[in-house]
């Protein structure tokens, strides 16, 4: 469910390299062809802002009555209304400013020039077994051709908007059994992505009830590369994260592991995150993030955070950013590394909940790189560059955010 509603190995180094060949060379950066790109959602006069400060940040079909603390949250886009959008609905969202992606139904079409309404959106996870008239079982998933052909009729009747698919585990994990008599077949999904704009899925490891998949958060990365390959840049790439119960009583994400599963997601690719935050054991609960104080006071700030880095998030990524080493290859640390406002930002984060010294390869030495301060961002702390070099450990699941800023001119 979004939901379904109801390396070899290497010697030990304590060393954290870095190249900083463009603080020598500012200008190199534009030598090299790194420039801005355009916003994704610059083609629809009517989708999501193409703003560089606006990053997509979600819950999925949530009660509107809810939507102000919702927004205090820092998330600023709803997705799915229940059995809607209803006029009601619409009335009780659009004060708080919040966008919406929702089915394109009558009253939906009534609203085409509302600037609150920025997608349409099919019915979620086409590609597991449906179930069948009277509870009677699952049938196969919802072909592919007809994805395409409803994505025609919603382009037809409104071309100003994108049209977003959720599709859920097999992109992730090919062998799900929740595909049925598809499972294993990793050719539908291409199909599937020729009826949308904008492509999600999800995935939630720690709730998952096989162990296959329980615990191995990196599930979420390989979910959003498998997207991010498939839309081969022609297709907007979120996806989903888990912060509740969800359907298991025993056990739920603890804030290190939703902030984790974030960040694996955005370095990975990811353009847009949804909370799902419904919770149906041991009791259900439609908004349960708003019952958890601690959990919500972690989801804030991670949006918040998320939101402050919105223009580091959607400028291009540095190519040929260098290459993690760390001192065991189970324990592997990704990273983005993006260069904005002449300074270099490296998302890095631990994807195998194992504590694990690092170290980022240096491309090549640089004039007085050992004036750079590093600002690990949220921590509180800096860390000093010495020849082109700086140390750090990830603790299990750990996420680090650095700053890099080019010393003051003479």
């Amino acid at each position: 469910m979004a939901g379904r509603l109801v390396k070899p190995a290497m010697k030990l180094i304590s060393r954290f390299s870095i190249a900083l060949l463009f603080f020598s060379t500012p200008l190199s950066i534009h030598a090299q062809g790194v420039a801005s790109t355009a916003s994704p959602y610059q083609k629809w006069a009517h989708g999501p802002s193409t703003d560089p400060a606006f990053f997509p940040i979600a819950v999925w079909c949530q009660d509107p009555v809810n939507a102000e603390a919702f927004r205090k949250a820092g998330i600023n886009t709803y997705v799915a209304l229940w059995e809607g959008p209803t006029e009601k609905q619409l009335d009780v969202l659009r004060p708080t400013g919040m966008k919406l992606i929702c089915e394109q139904n009558d009253v939906a079409l009534r609203h085409l020039d509302d600037p609150m309404i920025i997608g349409w959106m099919h019915g979620d996870e086409p590609d597991n077994a449906q179930e069948l008239p009277d509870h009677k079982g699952y049938g196969p998933p919802i072909a592919p051709q007809k994805i395409i052909d409803e994505y025609a009729q919603i382009t037809k009747a409104d071309p100003s908007r994108p049209v977003m698919l959720n599709l859920g585990q097999g992109v992730a994990w090919d062998a799900y059994y929740g595909r049925g008599v598809r499972s294993g077949h990793s050719e539908d999904y291409p199909e599937y992505l020729k009826g949308a704009d904008l492509v999600s899925f999800d995935i939630y490891p720690v709730v998952h009830e096989s162990p296959k998949i329980a615990g191995k958060l990196w599930y979420v990365a390989d979910g959003v590369d498998h997207l991010v390959h498939l839309a081969n840049g022609e297709k907007v790439t979120w996806n989903c994260l888990e912060c509740t119960h969800i359907g298991a009583a025993d056990r739920k994400a603890t804030p290190q592991q939703v902030r984790c599963e974030a960040w694996m997601s955005l370095i990975h690719g990811s353009q847009g995150l949804i909370y799902f935050v419904h919770q149906f054991a041991p009791k259900f609960r439609e908004a349960a993030l708003l019952d958890d104080p601690e959990m919500l006071a972690a989801v804030t700030a991670l949006n918040k955070q998320i939101e402050a880095l919105a223009p580091v998030l959607n400028s291009p990524p540095l190519p040929h950013g260098g290459e993690f080493i760390t001192d065991d290859p189970k324990a592997p640390v990704d990273f983005l590394v993006k260069h904005f406002d002449r300074s270099t930002y490296i998302f890095a984060v631990e994807k195998r909940g194992v504590a694990v010294k690092t170290g980022f390869q240096r491309l090549m030495q640089g004039e007085g790189l050992d004036k750079y301060q590093v600002t690990v961002l949220g921590e509180n702390r800096t860390i000093d560059a010495k020849d082109a070099a700086f140390t750090d450990t990830f603790a299990p699941w750990e996420v680090h955010l650095y700053r890099i800023d080019p010393p003051p001119a003479p």
